[in-house]
């Protein structure tokens, strides 16, 4: 129960979902969150339910004076970033590609790929200087497995897949280990636009595409970034591990 001890993590879009549920687990494990989220109230629960070894911090990811701003909070709280989990996402509602705004793709754009950019323009140079550190950005099986409805979305894990990669790839020399999530759809505040509306029988189509039969859960995320954040993880890098039941068999 202690495969994080003292190690500092920072999670985006941590106050519900599968970021709420990486910060609680984290915290078990011995990490001191920075618990980051544009929902302050949300954060501020999930602190207060981890407690001293966890702070809350206000973040649009899609704005570069924000993430400076939790990077610097987060060195002012804990000293250090050992783990970075670019975690926040946004969607487009399930549906023809050719009627998504430009507002909305460019809100896409902005907090599931050039956030990530941000995080590592913050990131990586602290830790350089603290001899490496490990970066999950949670990407989607949308990213490998493209289907209809979704093609925006799609596009913009395709994108944090292929930056996992290649990031990966630059910055081993650092000992910086940087990889990628793959879950298929769960129970978070976004199912209902993934779907185009959250019903049971929409849940129950969209179950049978999955090999074990059900949606994933925030602690199954969870558990794949512990083990991926954790030293027994230490030889791998540039992954982008499927966390979805069987769905992209």
């Amino acid at each position: 129960m202690a495969r994080l001890k003292d190690k500092v993590a920072v999670i985006t879009g941590a106050a519900s979902g599968f970021g709420a549920g990486m910060a609680r687990l984290f915290a078990d494990e011995g990490a001191k969150v920075v618990v980051a989220d544009l929902n302050t109230k949300g954060a501020n629960e999930v602190t207060a339910e981890i407690g001293k070894n966890a702070i809350a911090v206000t973040a649009d990811v899609s704005l570069r004076k924000d993430v400076e701003a939790m990077t610097d909070a987060a060195l002012a709280a804990f000293g250090r970033i050992d783990i970075m989990v670019n975690n926040a996402g946004y969607t487009h509602i399930n549906g023809n590609m050719l009627e998504v705004d430009d507002a909305t793709f460019d809100l896409i754009l902005a907090v599931n790929a050039k956030a990530i950019y941000y995080a590592a323009q913050c990131v990586v140079p602290v830790m350089e200087r603290q001899g490496g550190g490990v970066i999950i950005t949670t990407a989607s099986t949308a990213g490998l497995r493209p289907r209809p409805g979704l093609t925006w979305y799609n596009a913009s894990k395709g994108w944090a897949i292929t930056a996992t990669k290649s990031m990966a790839v630059e910055l081993a020399p650092k000992n910086i280990r940087v990889n990628c999530l793959c879950p298929v759809a769960g129970e978070t505040g976004m199912l209902a636009q993934f779907m185009g509306e959250d019903t049971p029988e929409k849940r129950a189509l969209f179950r049978s595409s999955i090999p074990l039969g059900r949606l994933s859960t925030p602690r199954d995320i969870a558990n794949a970034a512990l083990w991926l954040a954790s030293d027994d993880a230490e030889f791998i890098t540039g992954v982008a591990l499927e966390v979805d039941g069987g769905r992209c068999v």
